[in-house]
């Protein structure tokens, strides 16, 4: 995080007469994570950018821009930009050329919410001439859709949020909560087992059973709790299968066949299964989508 923009964050939020408890009340955040904003010790993410535009009224640029990328360019830079004129320089091609270079995909790319949002209340960048107030813009942030009465989904890879001005409702579906007009709903029990010190349970629970009862084997076994619980919950947060640590939970289960059954053989078949775990998860996430 710069410290410009820092600052910025500070001046924006004070200037809104927010403290940082209420700001990252609004927010839906920790107040550490905003006092870390504000020392430059971190940066909001995507979402958290654009809820700050929003909140304090500002474009995503004014927000992020900083003295160094907001000065002209010097004269040596003239063949690459014209200040006095506002745009690139035409190309060699001549005036059919340049227009060909110009890219439908490429309107609007770049573009925050808050800058397509100025589109849409002009009316301008609709499908038709007569400007219907439908815009979007292609970006970084995602894709963000608006219509004329302010009803606006924008698509990011952190999740789906729509805001239909009409019902004065609001759902914020990411990978980690869904939010309700602005009330958050999260996954309650993934927060407290992340939150749950199993690996202090666990090596109490290891030592208590090899000194009280000797079982120093096979209770080390409980030790793969430990990455099998993370990464589960990890997996249910992100709802990706993938980051759950299935070989460890394999190797798991073949250990405890082995030492408690005897079944060392057939237990190795269980190995088998890894290679089609990965391919038949993302072949199921590819359905859900």
């Amino acid at each position: 995080m710069n410290i410009e923009i820092a600052n910025r964050l500070v001046k924006l939020r004070k200037g809104n007469g927010l403290s940082q408890e209420a700001l990252a009340e609004k927010l839906g955040i920790s107040r550490q994570a905003v006092s870390k904003w504000e020392r430059a010790e971190a940066s909001p993410d995507t979402d958290n950018l654009i809820m700050l535009a929003k909140l304090y009224s500002v474009s995503l640029d004014e927000l992020l821009l900083t003295e160094e990328e907001s000065q002209e360019p010097s004269e040596g830079a003239g063949d690459m930009y014209r200040p006095e004129y506002g745009k690139n320089p035409e190309p060699a091609g001549g005036e059919e050329s340049f227009m060909e270079a110009q890219e439908p995909e490429a309107i609007g790319a770049g573009k925050g919410r808050e800058a397509v949002g100025k589109e849409c209340q002009s009316g301008a960048g609709g499908p038709s001439a007569g400007g219907s107030g439908f815009s979007q813009g292609v970006g970084e942030e995602g894709i963000p859709v608006l219509d004329k009465d302010g009803s606006e989904v924008h698509v990011s890879w952190d999740g789906i949020h729509v805001e239909e001005r009409q019902n004065v409702e609001a759902v914020h579906r990411d990978v980690a909560e869904v939010r309700i007009e602005g009330k958050k709903r999260r996954m309650k029990w993934v927060d407290r087992g992340m939150r749950f010190p199993l690996p202090v349970f666990v090596a109490i629970l290891y030592f208590s059973l090899g000194m009280l009862f000797g079982a120093w084997h096979p209770a080390w076994l409980l030790f793969f709790l430990i990455p099998l619980w993370y990464s589960f919950l990890g997996a249910v947060r992100k709802r990706n299968a993938h980051i759950f640590a299935y070989p460890v939970f394999v190797t798991f289960l073949f250990l405890c066949a082995g030492f408690f059954l005897g079944a060392w053989n057939p237990g190795w078949i269980l190995f088998l299964t890894i290679p089609a775990y990965y391919p038949l998860t993302s072949y199921w996430a590819g359905r859900g989508e």
